[in-house]
């Protein structure tokens, strides 16, 4: 029997995350302070992040330790497998190796439990009570609800509303684990309350919801903020996926031609192709596509400029590629995309060439999942079915070809929680969205009003 699953040993998990900023062709930009736009500082960020994470933000390191009771906690869950999808193959008629990392099976569901596990040991250590922070699809806030519940950590979420209405047991999860949930924009904050006063039946989107977690921490002296996605200590703690990856690879005896994850912020596609991403820049032929959904397409239609990370303009200038801060994107039923920027770390390595970006809409994207579900017996989470869209894109085209190729996707998250939107597409109540250009140009027009160039 043909081998299609490669495990490693639980001694096998990293002891360090890669640190891809020890790498890259180029600096990255400095974060601006949105006063005197000047690079910020440690003292402009304690308000609301540990200075832990603040030290792990700045690192030039290649390799930083993973504090060992970081690592006994990812135990439960790490590593994760690696799977041969033969049978997916099969159904798509290629002959190119699939292979997915699947993430799903963490106790989140999903690969944001192992930054979020990272960040509260950090908040702990400090002496933190309380933390605030935001989520779109939900699977954020479930991996930090059960991180803070683990560390005995009050936490806050900020709900982007159409995911709150179409994923009430996403919320119930995160109660069950202690955590305070809220339809955002809300009328806790003063962010939400404008937004909600100018628009209220406003769907929400990540951008709001940010804003509301960061007035919170900022205004409670026992609280700080929590992001998912973006920064470059998110994206750090998520290369042990990559790590592992390799490793298992190894194990099949086979290395990818290329590497494929879904991009909202960047977090999960950052965590699989970074140490990829780093054979690549010592010279070994391997790809990086990032992929996003066509109804916001940050990478493949946005502008690369200093943005605010949020719509209330409360965080600092972020150089990357954006649609503007005040751009709110369709109620697509892949929450966790729905995001106006993305990871500048993600952002330097396009600029570079070193990562490649495609978009896809949402009908297409939902075929592939069910395509995958019935040969795999998975059911993606939506996020996800974006990077199986390209690999079937990118597989087809090996075909047309005749070269062979070795392809790696992460299936960041199963779709268990998302039953509606397979619903609704088995329905065929969902609808295609593809931003128009005028929008995206209006957004990114009022970018120019910020007087900070990158």
């Amino acid at each position: 029997m043909e081998q299609i699953k490669f495990l490693l040993e639980e001694d096998e998990i990293p002891t360090s995350y890669y640190n891809i900023q020890a790498d890259l062709p180029k600096p990255l930009d400095p974060v601006l302070h949105p006063g005197t736009r000047r690079p910020v500082g440690p003292q402009d960020l304690q308000p609301i992040f540990p200075m832990d994470l603040i030290l792990q933000e700045v690192n030039r390191d290649r390799f930083v330790p993973i504090p060992e009771d970081v690592r006994r906690l990812y135990q439960l869950y790490r590593p994760t497998p690696l799977i041969r999808a033969k049978r997916f193959e099969e159904r798509i008629g290629t002959k190119a190796h699939i292979y997915y990392k699947y993430e799903g099976s963490s106790p989140s569901g999903s690969h944001k439990l192992n930054t979020a596990l990272a960040q509260v040991y950090c908040n702990a250590k400090e002496g933190v009570k309380r933390i605030a922070t935001e989520t779109g699809a939900g699977q954020w806030g479930t991996a930090l609800a059960i991180a803070c519940d683990f560390f005995g950590i009050q936490c806050k979420v900020y709900m982007v509303k159409v995911s709150f209405l179409q994923k009430p047991y996403r919320k119930a999860l995160m109660q069950m684990f202690g955590a305070s949930v809220v339809a955002s924009p809300s009328v806790d904050t003063n962010a939400g309350r404008r937004i909600l006063e100018n628009d209220p039946k406003s769907p929400g989107s990540l951008g709001i919801a940010i804003s509301e977690a960061v007035e919170d921490a900022a205004t409670h002296d026992d609280t700080k903020y929590s992001l998912g996605s973006v920064l470059n200590h998110v994206l750090l703690h998520q290369t042990v996926v990559g790590q592992e990856a390799m490793k298992q690879m190894e194990k099949a005896g086979e290395f990818p031609d290329i590497v494929i994850g879904c991009c909202g912020g960047g977090s999960n596609f950052a965590g699989l192709a970074f140490p990829f991403i780093r054979e690549r820049i010592a010279g070994r032929a391997v790809r990086a596509i990032a992929v996003e959904p066509a109804s916001c397409p940050t990478l493949t239609k946005g502008t690369y400029a200093y943005d605010f990370g949020d719509t209330g303009e409360l965080t600092p200038l972020l150089p990357m590629h954006t649609l503007g801060h005040s751009f709110v994107p369709p109620s697509i039923h892949a929450g966790g995309l729905r995001y106006h920027g993305v990871a500048p770390l993600v952002s330097r390595l396009l600029l570079d060439g070193l990562v490649e970006a495609q978009a896809y809409k949402q009908v297409e994207v939902f075929d592939a999942a069910r395509e995958f579900a019935r040969s795999e017996g998975i059911i993606p989470a939506p996020e996800s079915s974006h990077a199986l869209r390209a690999v079937i894109h990118e597989a087809r085209e090996a075909d047309k070809e005749g070269k062979p190729r070795v392809i790696l996707f992460n299936l960041s998250g199963h779709g268990h929680f998302d039953m509606q939107s397979y619903d609704d597409f088995l329905a065929g109540r969902l609808e295609d969205h593809e931003m128009p250009v005028k929008e995206i140009e209006r957004s990114v027009k009022a970018l120019q009003s910020l007087g900070a160039t990158a």
